[in-house]
C-alpha cells in the first residue's frame, strides 16, 4: 500500500476507506458485519478511513472497529489508523455557529469515534454570504492548539475561500473535493492555489457512483427515475462531461488500459486521478469487503505513458462541468443543488 505524509509524522495510506455508504438511506447495515469488514481493511493496508459528523451512525461503526482493531493487534497498532471525520454544521443553522457549538460537535465526535483527539476534522460551509466560516475554521483551531484534534481539513471550498481561510491563519492539511476523469473543477484553479499553500487533495467520487465501471460498458443511457441519488448526482456530471456517447467512448479507452494491466474500468479510473498532481489519496466508498482487492490493485499499478495519452485523447473532448470546485452544488435552484441535502447534522446527534 503507499502511504503519503500529509504533514511530519502524519501519514496516511493512499486509498482511503469511505463511509458514506455505511450511513443511513444506503440500506440496512449489519453492526458485526460492518466492523469486520473495516478491520478486514486495515488488516490489508487501507489504514485510513473517511467519515463525518453527519453519516448517521458512522464514527460509531468506526470507533467500534478501532476498539476490535485493537483487540487483535494491541493498542500501539492504533497509531497507525488514521480516521478523518468532518464538521458540516447545517445549512438551517451556520448562523448560530459560534465557539460553543463548534466544541460541542468535536467533542461528540471524540466521544463517538472513542479518541482522546482527532486526527483530522475536514470542514464544510454550505453558504459564503452567511458569516461565520473564517470563525469556525479559527475555533477549530483553537481546539487543535488544546490537543483535542491533530490536524484541519476542508471539504468543498472553492479557490477563492481555501485562500481565504489560509490567510486567515486556518493550517489547511487537506482539502476533500469531488476529483475525477469526468469532473476535472478542481484544475479551475483550486489545485494550483493547494500546491502553494501545500494543501493535499483527498478526492472522492473517482469512479463516479459506480457509472466508471464495467457494468455501463456499452449500456444504454439510464432514464430518469435513477436507481438511488449518488447516480442520479453523477449522471448530471456526464451529461456536463459531454453526454452519453462521449462517457461511452472513455469507458471504451478505459477497458483498453485495463486488459493491459488486467483490472477493471473502476482501478484505472481511480489510478488515473490518484496520479494527477495534488492528490494524496482517493476515498472508496464501500458497502462490504467485496471489492477489497479491486480497491487494494488500484495502488499496485501503474500507468504508462501510453495509457495516460489513450485516456487523455478522450479527455481532451471534455465539455464541462464547468466553473470551480462544488459552484454548481452550491446554487440550490440548479440541477446540482437541488437534490444536495444540507441539514443532516441535527438528524446524526
Amino acid at each position: 500500500m503507499e502511504t503519503r505524509e500529509l504533514r511530519p509524522g502524519y501519514r496516511i495510506s493512499r486509498i482511503i476507506r469511505g463511509g458514506w455508504q455505511l450511513a443511513g438511506g444506503h440500506g440496512d447495515v449489519e453492526r458485526d458485519a460492518a466492523i469486520a469488514d473495516l478491520v478486514a481493511s486495515a488488516e490489508a493496508g487501507i489504514l485510513t478511513f473517511d467519515c463525518a459528523d453527519i453519516y448517521t451512525g458512522v464514527e460509531e461503526l468506526i470507533g467500534a472497529a478501532r476498539r476490535a482493531y485493537a483487540d487483535r493487534h494491541g493498542a500501539a497498532a492504533l497509531q497507525a489508523l488514521k480516521v478523518h471525520t468532518k464538521f458540516v454544521p447545517d445549512l438551517a443553522h451556520l448562523h448560530e455557529v459560534d465557539r460553543i457549538y463548534v466544541r460541542t460537535i468535536i467533542e461528540r465526535s471524540l466521544r463517538r469515534l472513542g479518541q482522546e483527539r482527532l486526527d483530522l476534522v475536514q470542514f464544510h460551509w454550505w453558504d459564503y454570504a452567511v458569516p461565520g466560516c473564517l470563525d469556525a475554521g479559527r475555533w477549530l483551531e483553537e481546539l487543535r492548539e488544546e490537543g483535542k484534534i491533530d490536524l484541519i481539513g476542508g471539504t468543498n471550498f472553492d479557490t477563492a475561500h481555501t485562500e481565504k481561510l489560509v490567510a486567515a491563519g486556518v493550517p489547511l492539511a487537506s482539502m476533500q473535493v469531488q476529483y475525477s476523469l469526468l469532473d476535472a473543477r478542481p484544475e479551475h484553479g483550486l489545485v494550483e492555489a493547494c500546491r502553494k499553500h501545500h494543501v493535499h487533495l483527498l478526492v472522492y467520487g473517482t469512479v463516479a457512483g459506480g457509472f466508471l465501471g464495467d457494468r455501463w460498458l456499452g449500456a444504454p443511457e439510464p432514464e430518469a427515475p435513477l436507481e438511488n441519488r449518488s447516480l442520479t448526482k453523477y449522471k448530471l456530471v456526464i451529461d456536463d462531461f459531454g453526454g452519453w456517447d462521449l462517457f461511452q467512448a472513455l469507458l471504451r479507452a478505459l477497458r483498453r488500459v485495463a486488459d493491459r494491466h488486467g483490472v477493471d474500468i473502476a482501478t484505472i479510473a481511480s489510478r488515473y486521478t490518484l496520479d494527477l498532481p495534488q492528490v494524496a489519496a482517493v476515498i472508496v466508498g464501500a458497502r462490504n469487503r467485496a471489492h477489497l482487492v479491486a480497491n487494494l490493485k488500484i495502488a499496485a499499478i501503474k500507468l504508462s505513458d501510453a495509457d495516460r495519452a489513450e485516456i487523455g485523447a478522450v479527455l481532451a473532448q471534455r465539455q464541462g462541468p464547468e466553473g470551480d470546485t462544488f459552484e454548481l452544488e452550491r446554487d440550490r435552484e440548479g440541477r446540482h443543488g437541488r437534490i444536495m441535502k444540507y441539514n443532516l447534522s441535527k438528524v446524526a446527534t
